[in-house]
């Protein structure tokens, strides 16, 4: 008798037996530790970044160069005046605290794109490649756990308030996939078991028993990946390290620091994550797309939290001894129009934005590149969002040069062969 399990395709299969797992051993934490199983070995090492984690904030919506990082005193200046920093350099009046901690960043102000759509321009930011119809590529994170292995039995990577929208592990297995946290509070949602332990654990043996023949029989390359899904399933439910997921545990004068706001939340939860050696976290923090009232935006709630909160990990990382091993980078799918439009707004624009690194192992107090005297193009050091992606992966020490080839046979690297800004690097 021939056996249909066998003409299905790898994700139909895969469902097949997540389903079964839900069913046998009631839980519902499998769609998510599903992704820590790392289905590849670790690739040949890197290019020696000094980075061991990277906490990626990203601005989405679309950030304008003008009102924060790059700030002009012409007509296209905004209503906020430049202040001077401990950097050396000046940022928008919008940035008070980040002002203070500028002796910590560099400030790449020569970023130019050609995507000024938010999904493209977001997927880009993620990825390096742009959007095509036939192929899904990896963000860094996936790229991170691919070349370097997993990193213990907490994930290798995890988005906190990402959405749906997220490319993931692309091409790679989805065990390479992070793991996404909707509320930092809340932290891991379903992560024991819904039945009690001798019944859990009575529902395990009886699953492996009658997997044996079957995990036996048939020998497929999905088979022996679910394998040792249960067992870092069962590993992560039981581990004590769950509690890096928990930031009620944390002090009051952390909670201070970082304030209530979703996105401080979630910067501290990503602390507390690279302290417990999660190799890759990114934060979103969304509001950014300004079309009206820039002025009020950047008052308001939006401008205020990114320049309270990115200074807040700032410190909190230096204080944790954890600065220098930790790359923080932050970014936007593009910046906004130099000119501001009749309802006091900036309007999409990939030509010239600005993105910032700090830690591991980059300079402080550093500018790199330039804008002209309106912030509406590129006038020295040009940077492309390959180069970005790829002196991120550089940082990380991924071989950003190393071609991988994907399930269809093309040939793919980290950043799409973009050159490592190694100029920001002390």
């Amino acid at each position: 008798m021939s056996n249909p399990f066998l003409s299905w395709d790898s994700a139909s299969r895969r469902q097949f037996m997540l389903n079964t797992a839900k069913t046998a051993l009631g839980v519902t934490v499998f769609s998510q530790v599903d992704q820590l199983m790392a289905a590849s070995a670790p690739a040949p090492a890197g290019v020696g970044g000094k980075a061991k984690h990277v906490i990626y904030l990203y601005m989405s919506g679309g950030m304008s160069h003008i009102d924060t990082w790059d700030p002009k005193t012409g007509d296209t200046k905004g209503e906020s005046d430049a202040i001077s920093t401990k950097g050396g350099f000046q940022l928008s009046g919008y940035l008070p605290k980040m002002a203070n901690q500028a002796d910590k960043i560099t400030v790449v102000r020569s970023m130019s794109g050609k995507t000024g759509v938010h999904e493209g321009g977001n997927y880009l930011m993620h990825t390096g490649y742009e959007m095509r119809g036939t192929i899904v590529h990896p963000s860094l994170g996936a790229w991170g756990q691919y070349f370097l292995g997993k990193t213990g039995t907490l994930p290798s990577s995890v988005t906190i308030g990402a959405g749906a929208g997220h490319p993931a592990a692309g091409f790679f297995p989805p065990s390479l996939s992070p793991i996404p946290i909707s509320n930092a509070m809340a932290g891991l949602q379903n992560s024991k078991a819904t039945v009690g332990e001798d019944n859990f654990n009575k529902r395990v043996a009886l699953m492996n028993e009658f997997d044996s023949a079957f995990r036996e029989k048939f020998k497929s390359s999905d088979i022996k990946d679910y394998t040792g899904f249960y067992a870092e399933t069962l590993k992560l439910m039981k581990s004590e390290e769950l509690k890096a997921f928990d930031i009620s545990s944390e002090s009051a004068e952390a909670k201070t620091l970082y304030g209530t706001t979703g996105f401080g939340q979630g910067c501290l939860l990503a602390r507390r994550l690279v302290q417990h050696g999660v190799r890759f976290v990114e934060v979103q923090l969304g509001g950014w797309d300004m079309h009206t009232g820039v002025d009020t935006a950047m008052k308001g709630n939006t401008g205020t939290t990114m320049d309270s909160v990115f200074a807040a990990l700032l410190t909190d990382l230096k204080a944790n001894g954890l600065l220098d091993s930790t790359l923080v980078v932050m970014g936007s799918e593009f910046g906004r129009t130099p000119r501001i439009n009749e309802t006091r707004g900036r309007d999409h624009y990939p030509v010239a934005y600005s993105t910032v690194f700090a830690g591991g192992g980059v300079k402080g107090g550093y500018v790199y590149g330039s804008t002209d005297k309106e912030g509406k193009a590129v006038t020295d050091k040009q940077v492309t969002v390959q180069d970005y992606i790829a002196t991120i992966g550089a940082a990380m020490g991924l071989p950003v040069e190393k071609v991988v080839f994907s399930p269809s046979g093309r040939p793919f690297t980290v950043g799409d062969k973009g050159k490592v800004i190694a100029d920001i690097f002390a």
